[in-house]
């Protein structure tokens, strides 16, 4: 199937959703009679189900990839390269998880191989990082306990500290980051996480709890005073 406009939306229509409540992670995962129809079509070929595939999930795909890569340009690409690559494994698909959960995973290893392209030609700068909390708002992220702000009707110093929160995650070592974001920002169990990333729920646990202290610590440091 060519990248065209039947493949992948068209060029200047972004992932980012128009109302950034939306790609709460709540719905992500289709009923399953639903997505049991939907697999069945994507496996036939059916391009109408690939539309529909990237109405149910271009929200939380983008948000993902946006979280992980930090620049918005790159995560549109990277977002639809991912619905690329699922319309051509889906074949490969065995249900053995959720449809959401293997999306997930294609996601986070485009991720991987994007930002490890990005650092070797030192293109991986974040300069477009400020749209990002315009986009997706950190939200959930406050609940790694780095992002609360004394006074909240100070709304200047509120988005500063935001955008503190984000450069710091971006700084996380990739393996805990990929892990604070799928549990603090996508609201993922441990178990759908180490279904995403291959690993054990005790290594999941301990990567999750690492990057929350690499969290506090690069936002302390930003801020220059220790935080709850």
């Amino acid at each position: 199937m060519s990248r065209d406009a039947r493949s992948r939306p068209a060029r200047g229509e972004p992932f980012a959703p128009a109302d950034p409540d939306q790609a709460r992670c709540g719905d992500v995962a289709l009923p399953d009679d639903t997505e049991a129809r939907l697999i069945e079509q994507l496996v036939a070929r059916d391009e109408r189900a690939f539309s529909a595939l990237v109405r149910a999930y271009e929200r939380r795909v983008f948000a993902l990839v946006l979280r992980m890569i930090g620049n918005p340009a790159e995560a549109e690409d990277l977002a639809q390269e991912v619905f690329v690559q699922v319309f051509k494994a889906i074949g490969s698909f065995r249900g053995e998880s959720k449809l959401s959960t293997w999306i997930y995973r294609i996601a986070i290893n485009l991720c991987k191989n994007r930002s490890k392209y990005l650092k070797a030609r030192h293109t991986d700068d974040q300069q477009e990082l400020g749209a990002l909390e315009e986009r997706i708002p950190v939200g959930d992220a406050n609940r790694a306990n780095v992002a609360h702000v004394a006074r909240p009707d100070e709304v200047m110093a509120g988005k500063q500290v935001e955008q503190i929160v984000q450069r710091a995650i971006l700084e996380i070592e990739p393996s805990f980051r990929e892990c604070l974001v799928l549990r603090d920002v996508e609201d993922l169990s441990y178990e759908e996480i180490g279904a995403v990333t291959g690993l054990p729920e005790g290594t999941v646990k301990s990567r999750i709890h690492r990057a929350r202290a690499q969290l506090k610590e690069l936002v302390e440091r930003a801020l220059g005073e220790r935080i709850a």
